[in-house]
């Protein structure tokens, strides 16, 4: 009977999957999501935190472009997170950009309301399948002030995230005020190479017209973010966090790799 019991848990595990608690899901927007190599250099956080993890922990990456809490659930996409989770797993929630997006309804989820009730849900999915969810706050724009620091662009939708943090008791990395921080200490001028800004005289393939882009990043910010989101996940003390890496050469890069590769 042992044996049965035993074998029905295994098949329910999905394929390919590593010990339950060694994989981090990622829910997010394109600034967390994969792109193929064609797109390089964009990159999202995502991609490169697996520079921060050893071989025995693995990375679901399910973020995308354009989705906010609302079109995440709406289109199955928290569905298919959901049947990728083991019990023990830990859950990255980053979402905050796309749900400001007043003009587009499909996306538009209002901070107080509908945003509130999805990450509700989120919470309570992950820990009702035994996961570990971890909400984390909109990573910074490349937006500087009058003063020279870089500005909070979706500080209700943060806000609320820190305000259930707190109150549901759920782990949270503050990516906005970290990332902001990020941002002040490298200043408007430097913190151009995190985010995608090409000429057409640069002669980068993904973009012939050149790109002015302060919401995406390239190649050296998905790194440098990739750690904030590793110094932030190693802090809380979760079981996922030892096998956190202390030292991460890969994500504390100053000039870009022209690659993805943990080195």
């Amino acid at each position: 009977m042992v044996q049965i019991v035993l074998l029905g848990v295994i098949l329910t595990f999905p394929a390919n999957a590593t010990a339950p608690g060694s994989t981090i899901l990622i829910a997010g927007d394109s600034t967390a999501a994969d792109y193929a190599p064609a797109r390089y250099p964009q990159t999202g956080w995502g991609t490169m935190l697996r520079c921060a993890v050893g071989p025995d922990v693995r990375i679901l990456n399910h973020a995308m472009g354009g989705r906010s809490t609302r079109s995440f659930l709406a289109e199955g996409r928290w569905d298919a997170l959901r049947a990728d989770m083991m019990p023990g797993d830990t859950v990255l929630i980053q979402f905050g950009h796309n749900d400001a997006s007043r003009a587009k309804p499909l996306r538009w989820a209002p901070a107080q309301t509908d945003y509130r009730d999805n990450l509700l849900r989120f919470i309570r999915d992950v820990r009702i399948a035994g996961g570990v969810p971890v909400l984390v706050t909109p990573v910074a724009r490349r937006n500087f002030g009058p003063g020279g620091r870089a500005v909070a662009d979706f500080s209700a939708w943060s806000g609320v995230m820190r305000d259930l943090a707190l109150k549901t008791g759920t782990p949270m990395i503050d990516l906005e005020a970290r990332s902001r921080a990020w941002l002040d200490r490298a200043g408007p001028e430097a913190s151009r190479s995190l985010y995608l800004h090409y000429s057409a005289e640069d002669n980068v393939a993904a973009f012939p017209k050149g790109i002015s882009d302060d919401t995406h990043f390239s190649e050296l910010g998905a790194r440098q973010v990739a750690d904030l989101v590793a110094d932030g996940l190693k802090s809380l003390a979760l079981p996922i966090s030892a096998k956190i890496s202390g030292s991460r050469p890969a994500l504390t890069r100053t000039t870009a790799l022209g690659r993805m590769d943990c080195q």
